[in-house]
């Protein structure tokens, strides 16, 4: 069966942090996901969750100086020894809180090295953000965002990823598939899916364009959970979509999507 993550970056904005697992449950939601939850304490958060019945589905690595707007580093040479560090704080968060995914991010492409220096400092990071997951029985995340969304982002489009993924043959390393940056890109979400499904540990959506709820655009989300569906893919589905008015009113895409999949209306796709 399907199962949605609420995005507590995204969703259930009207409410402080701390009460949006409690709102992403009374939703119907089975998880949530946020690439920056530090400001609450791992075990606070684990509790939060707990009394929600929720699962943490993952969480991104402290991605840098906010300030500048960055967006991790782990393709920059010289910022290996912060790497480090950033990896065992995002590792020792994701096993208080429960998280199941690290989300790896490259960061932009610096100016001054070569792609051949960048891709093999990038590699080294995430091989050893894999190793240190695996210790920790957890997983790692990267995921392809264009240049549409994010201006000269080292990990750019889907074919990185799986040439990442396939370089390093690590079994605990998995691509984060966003629907809307799949868009962006002229991709075909359905045919990604049903290639890939094996490699792809958690999806995103948001529609296209707009990166509104599921409905506002015209993304075929029937074509992609009949995808989901006929491949028995067993991760969850990420909301990061930014609502069109309040959370609650644009929700009742859930409602009928969560409906049809108990009818296994997608599967007669």
């Amino acid at each position: 069966m399907l199962r949605f993550s609420a995005h507590l970056g995204y969703l259930f904005l009207e409410y402080p942090l701390r009460a949006r697992p409690a709102a992403a449950s009374r939703a119907g939601f089975a998880a949530i996901e946020h690439p920056s939850p530090y400001e609450i304490a791992a075990a606070e958060l684990r509790h939060l969750l707990g009394e929600q019945g929720l699962s943490f589905v993952q969480l991104a690595l402290p991605a840098g100086d906010a300030a500048k707007a960055e967006k991790g580093f782990a393709a920059w040479p010289g910022r290996e020894r912060e790497f480090r560090d950033s990896l065992q704080i995002g590792l020792e968060y994701a096993a208080a809180s429960g998280a199941r995914f690290i989300q790896v991010q490259s960061g932009t492409n610096p100016i001054g090295y070569g792609q051949e220096r960048v891709r093999d400092t990038y590699l080294t990071n995430l091989l050893r953000a894999c190793e240190g997951a695996a210790a920790a029985g957890r997983e790692v995340l990267i995921e392809p965002i264009g240049p549409a969304t994010l201006k000269d982002y080292f990990m750019c489009e889907t074919p990185l990823a799986l040439d990442a993924i396939r370089t390093l043959r690590c079994p605990n390393l998995k691509m984060l598939y966003d629907l809307f940056h799949g868009r962006c890109a002229g991709e075909d979400p359905a045919a990604v899916i049903r290639e890939h499904a094996d490699i792809i540990g958690h999806i995103q959506i948001a529609d296209f364009p707009g990166r509104h709820e599921p409905g506002t655009g015209g993304t075929d989300f029937e074509r992609v959970f009949a995808a989901l569906a006929d491949c028995e893919w067993d991760g969850f589905v990420g909301c990061e979509y930014q609502p069109s008015a309040t959370t609650e009113s644009g929700l009742r895409w859930l409602e009928e999507a969560m409906a049809r999949d108990r009818a296994g209306r997608y599967h007669a796709l």
